[in-house]
């Protein structure tokens, strides 16, 4: 892609290293989530044990099948190169890659080398019966300085990786802006999932 060249709003393209663990979210990104929040602590390579959810409150079906779930489960081969949704792959102890352009956002995670395209040119979200994929359907606009992404069309992934998954009806808003010296990039990330979890999450990830 060719390099942004749009002078109204910041360019976030470049090569931007793994997630720094437990930062606290700043209080203008915390007055943009919505009520009912809790803010997970599983940056990076840190993750919950079995049972611990960050704060989620998982829905009776959800915790039915998040107790049934085992660590050795993860090892199987049917689980070992299966690549995670965005929610949790954003998170994830690896670095990525942006490329910005006039009206599309591409970002590139080594994690599973997943490829998220985040449309900046006024488009609306994809049908209701469009297919569902692990990065899933991103719009994206600018609020000053800070680029608002939402995204839907999730397929069913994890959340926490031990065991509580997010159904393929949930909803995510992210939130992008540089750091005053331009040496890192921030992002608020919240998800909302009636299907699964009583109430939202959100997370705070700096690169």
């Amino acid at each position: 892609l060719a390099k942004s060249d749009d002078p109204k709003h910041p360019d976030l393209s470049g090569y931007w290293g793994a997630p720094i663990r437990n930062v606290e979210m700043p209080a203008d990104l915390k007055a943009k989530l919505q009520p009912n929040t809790v803010i997970l602590t599983d940056t990076g390579a840190a993750e919950y044990p079995r049972g611990e959810y960050g704060g989620l409150i998982p829905t009776a079906k959800a915790k039915a099948q998040a107790d049934k779930w085992k660590p050795e489960d993860e090892m199987t081969l049917a689980r070992v190169c299966l690549p995670q949704g965005v929610i949790y792959d954003e998170q994830g102890p690896f670095p990525m890659a942006i490329d910005q352009a006039p009206g599309l956002i591409v970002i590139r995670y080594e994690y599973f080398d997943q490829v998220r395209l985040i449309h900046t040119d006024g488009r609306g979200h994809l049908p209701a019966d469009a297919p569902h994929t692990k990065m899933g359907d991103s719009i994206g606009h600018w609020e000053g300085n800070t680029l608002v992404v939402d995204t839907d069309h999730l397929e069913r992934s994890t959340i926490t990786n031990n065991g509580l998954d997010h159904s393929d009806n949930v909803h995510l808003v992210e939130r992008y802006r540089l750091s005053p010296d331009g040496k890192h990039l921030e992002a608020s990330q919240w998800f909302s999932d009636p299907e699964t979890i009583e109430n939202n999450g959100a997370r705070y990830i700096v690169w």
